[in-house]
């Protein structure tokens, strides 16, 4: 039996699979570096390395920075949260290369424009940093990485995460349906 390209875009991985193959990366990394999982760590350390580059003198006027600089000694894009999410950008390009579904594209609801999904999109990926800081760590660090090790905030933040998103469907749903 032959696999067009057609065939092999509308395949995707098992979404319990997928949860399995989840576990055991965090298992993963927890065993290997004494640490789970986490995106926000990444892009903590590319703003404070920039910050850094371009006012040597801006993290002793920044009480954050500071202490970020000081916890992360040499270069803060050698941490190993940097490197993960370039393994996860990498390994998205990868995988939506081998199943033929790497295309330039916009994919929205035909009741809204191409613009708007991306302004949306934009928005929500800024509000969801913005909370990751105040919650001190992103979905992947502080739910499940502390779910993994039983943390009660784990559980109290996927809660909040999934009740969050529950509550709000629904007054944003024409921006996808």
């Amino acid at each position: 039996m032959t696999t067009t390209k057609e065939t092999r875009a509308n395949r995707y991985l098992n979404p319990y699979l997928g949860g399995v193959l989840l576990g055991l990366v965090l298992l993963s990394a927890n065993f290997i570096s004494g640490r789970g999982l986490g995106a926000s760590g990444a892009v903590k350390s590319v703003i404070a390395f920039t910050i850094e580059k371009a006012d040597r003198n801006a993290a002793g006027k920044m009480p954050f920075l500071n202490e970020y600089a000081e916890s992360h000694s040499g270069n803060p894009l050698k941490t190993w949260l940097v490197f993960q999410m370039l393994g996860v950008v990498v390994g998205g390009f990868l995988s939506g290369a081998l199943a033929g579904r790497l295309k330039l594209k916009v994919e929205h609801s035909p009741g809204i424009t191409s613009r708007r999904r991306l302004i949306f999109a934009l928005a929500g990926g800024i509000l969801f940093g913005f909370g990751s800081q105040l919650g001190r760590g992103c979905t992947s660090g502080s739910a499940l990485s502390g779910m993994a090790v039983l943390s009660l905030g784990g559980f109290v933040t996927m809660m909040a995460i999934f009740g969050t998103a529950f509550m709000l469907a629904y007054f944003f749903r024409k921006n996808w349906i």
